[in-house]
């Protein structure tokens, strides 16, 4: 340490007189498989197989703190889970599993036992801090945060809301969470799709449903956009993943792989900045020379003022909507979020984010089948979240909170119709809307205006 730097001469004199002592951890050879195993392949595919012989040394950029952290978090999760804390579950658990196998050593690449993943950037630098491929790395060298490709539910409706905003469509613009039928090239049948809980609320701004996540309201904002700068959005924030051209690309239907959405996400925490994941510092030869220097990548996708009012929404989604369950589970700090479930529950999600890190988590089975009834990523993944990021912000201080824009204005808006609000507007119906100049609405709610013929009721003060 004092050749390379860090301690001055003086500094390495006087630990030079304190003993040895040997950390309480035999060695950390277990922790982080399936993150040691993606790296070890990244400078493979660098250096080649003379990795192997000319003792190399690599620095990454995990946390071992958040990532002992991530590992107790997640498998603690998955059996509460299979423990029924959640209600009934009728699957083979992890250690059943264990306990029938007839041949340990065999490796698999899918399990029958419910599976889990969670991966951290910094959300700056995309520097991966944790990473959990699965439950067993000597059981399933799979990493599912690297290699899966899962259905995104409702993790993908940001992009749908983000290309809205970037068109010029404001937070108050009023779509009818209502019932629709679609007719689709080659099905017999028509397409009716439903919201999770199964009912429809009528009118409401994107804001709201966002929030609470209503299936039909991000339909329908997706067919006045288009599909096409929808699958352009997501292209934007990193999905690399196929894209079908659909009605119900809008719900989430593509698969996507979580350290993509992880990334994507990190646009959110930043205001508009994407960082591309990064796990290696450098790798050093044996004289300590630098042979590879992975660089940070970051690229603006979203100009700030657009970015804020979608990152508003989704803090919006942890304080009041889908993802309340980590303000119940006691994370205090300002974070945005996004839950995400598919169709009959095979795939739950939580993707979160503070102005410094972004995790995404996933739970599911390798082998896609419903986890349970009425499985939710803002039951089964947000507790998960909420309690892994409360130690992970432990060790280190509180996050900002996001700076609005000052170029952004303020209007009292009448929820059910977009307009401004009137006095004569239910109280219980409006809001306060933040607005780009030029998208905000000019007249005033008629429908709530007894002098234009509208509802008439009391005037409020």
């Amino acid at each position: 340490m004092r050749d390379q730097g860090y301690l001055t001469p003086q500094q390495a004199e006087r630990w030079k007189a304190y003993p040895i002592v040997l950390s309480s951890r035999v060695d950390f050879a277990d922790v982080a498989p399936h993150f040691t195993e993606w790296v070890r392949r990244a400078v493979q595919a660098r250096l080649g197989d003379e990795i192997y012989q000319k003792g190399y040394r690599v620095y990454t950029t995990l946390d071992l703190e958040i990532q002992l952290a991530a590992e107790r978090h997640l498998e603690a999760q998955l059996e509460k889970i299979e423990a029924g804390s959640y209600g009934p579950y009728y699957h083979i658990t992890y250690q059943e599993d264990l306990e029938n196998q007839t041949d340990p050593g065999i490796k698999r690449e899918q399990t029958p036992y419910l599976q889990g993943a969670l991966v951290t950037l910094d959300a700056d630098s995309g520097y991966v801090r944790a990473m959990v491929g699965g439950r067993d790395f000597s059981d399933s060298e799979w990493n599912r945060v690297t290699q899966a490709q899962r259905q995104a539910g409702s993790t993908f409706k940001p992009y749908v809301y983000t290309a809205a905003i970037r068109a010029g469509i404001p937070l108050s613009h009023i779509i009818v969470d209502a019932p629709i039928s679609v007719r689709q090239s080659g099905d017999s049948m028509p397409w009716e799709p439903q919201n999770f809980e199964l009912d429809f609320l009528g009118p409401m701004t994107l804001r709201r449903g966002l929030r609470l996540s209503r299936n039909l309201v991000a339909i329908k904002l997706g067919q006045e956009l288009g599909v096409r700068p929808v699958i352009g959005e997501a292209r934007r924030f990193g999905i690399s993943t196929r894209l079908y051209p659909g009605h119900a690309l809008h719900i989430g239907s593509a698969s996507v792989i979580p350290l993509e959405m992880a990334s994507a996400y990190s646009a959110f925490a930043t205001l508009g900045v994407r960082a591309t994941p990064l796990g290696i510092l450098r790798v050093e030869d044996e004289q300590g020379n630098i042979v590879w220097e992975p660089q940070v990548r970051r690229e603006r996708i979203v100009d700030e003022e657009h970015m804020w009012l979608v990152t508003d929404v989704l803090a919006d989604v942890i304080d009041t909507g889908t993802g309340s369950a980590v303000r119940l589970a006691g994370f205090r700090h300002p974070a945005g979020g996004k839950t995400g479930t598919t169709n009959d529950g095979t795939d739950v999600w939580f993707i979160g984010f503070t102005s410094e890190l972004v995790t995404a988590a996933w739970i599911g089975f390798d082998r896609p089948q419903r986890i349970k009834a009425r499985a939710a990523g803002g039951t089964l993944v947000a507790p998960l979240w909420a309690a892994y990021m409360n130690e992970a912000y432990e060790s280190r201080p509180p996050p900002a909170a996001w700076d609005r824009p000052e170029s952004l204005i303020a209007l009292q808006i009448d929820g059910t119709t977009g307009y401004l609000a009137t006095p004569w507007c239910p109280r219980e119906s409006t809001a306060y809307e933040w607005f780009i100049p030029g998208t905000e609405p000019f007249e005033h709610c008629p429908v709530h205006d007894p002098l234009r013929g509208g509802i008439p009721g009391p005037a409020r003060d």
